[in-house]
Order: C-alpha cells, then sequence, then structure tokens
C-alpha cells in the first residue's frame, strides 16, 4: 500500500509540474520568425510537368497566426493577378518525436487537404518532401523556405516525376514582411 501511494504522489507530481522549456534547437519554434501579415509576390508556372515555361503572376497577402504554444499555426494566403485568385490554407503541426513539421495545405478552389509534407529547418532554411497527385499521376513535391533577409523570405515549391531525381520549379514567392499598423505600436 506504502508503495502504491508514493507511486501515485509521484505521478500526480508529475502531471502538475511545468513542461521542460523547449531547446532552442529542437525545432518547435522555428516558425515563430513568420508570425505575422506579410506582402506577398507569387510567380506560379501554369502548367507544371508540361514543358511549358509560362509563368503566372499574382500579389496579395500572407498572414500567420500562432496556435498551441507556437508549436503550430495557420497561414492564410490569398493573392490575385491575370489568372484569377488563389486563396488557401496551411496548417503547420509541430512533431516532438521526430523533431520535424508537417505542412498540410488546402486550396479553397477545391476545398482539398493535400497530403501533408514533412521536414524541418536546417541552418535557417527549411526543407520539406511529399506525395501528391499531378493529372491522376503520382508525383512527389518539395518545398523550401529560404531567408532573403530578417523582414523577407522565399518560398519555392517543386515536382518531381522521377521520384526526386530531378525537380521542377512551380511556385515562387517573395514575402516582406508589413510594417505594424500604427494601433499595434506601444
Amino acid at each position: 500500500m506504502k508503495t502504491l501511494c508514493i507511486t501515485l504522489l509521484l505521478f500526480f507530481a508529475h502531471i502538475g509540474a511545468p513542461a521542460a522549456a523547449p531547446s532552442a534547437s529542437d525545432g518547435q519554434q522555428d516558425f515563430n520568425w513568420e508570425l505575422g501579415n506579410w506582402d506577398t509576390k507569387l510567380r506560379r508556372l501554369s502548367k507544371p510537368l508540361s514543358g511549358s515555361q509560362e509563368w503566372l503572376e499574382y500579389t496579395g497577402t500572407t498572414v500567420v497566426t500562432p496556435l498551441m504554444g507556437k508549436r503550430a499555426n495557420i497561414v492564410e494566403f490569398d493573392v490575385q493577378g491575370a489568372a484569377g485568385r488563389i486563396s488557401g490554407v496551411s496548417l503547420r503541426l509541430y512533431q516532438p518525436a521526430s523533431g520535424q513539421w508537417s505542412l498540410h495545405f488546402a486550396n479553397l478552389a477545391n476545398g482539398l487537404m493535400t497530403e501533408p509534407m514533412q521536414g524541418s529547418f536546417k541552418q535557417g532554411r527549411g526543407t520539406f518532401v511529399g506525395q501528391d497527385t499531378l493529372n491522376g499521376r503520382k508525383i512527389m513535391v518539395r518545398f523550401l523556405i529560404i531567408p532573403v533577409s530578417m523582414d523577407q523570405w522565399r518560398f519555392e515549391q517543386a515536382y518531381s516525376a522521377d521520384e526526386g531525381k530531378t525537380w521542377e520549379d512551380n511556385w515562387i514567392a517573395i514575402d516582406t514582411r508589413q510594417p505594424p499598423s500604427p494601433s499595434a505600436r506601444p
């Protein structure tokens, strides 16, 4: 009985104990730099993996909002151009067991969520890879997040039809941080 009481006390003490602070290098805070509002300029290949070199241009905004103690976030993406409008949402979730993030994207035009991409940041650069389908065929997709400056980042998406041997860029976005609104200043 005494052993059971001690075990229960230790168990409840552990439950009530604050969680250990995340390590600066474990990846849980890798997207903190992106929280906030951004101006977005996008170039998108009109017909990926077809040999076409026609690029379409869009401008708009991206808003990144933290969730779950910044171990998850929601990205609201909305751009327009001569070819129309692209609106979507991305849910990013940190996976403590692997130290990686999963990125889930839904285009509001069809309301479907893509298969998640998995990856992490190394030396300030994010690399995420996953599977997708394009015109009925299985492809690989790679998403790179590259710092240009503290207030500007480049996002590159590429497809591969040969299991990652070669990649074709089809989405290049440059996000520039919007200045804080006057009401947000102290």
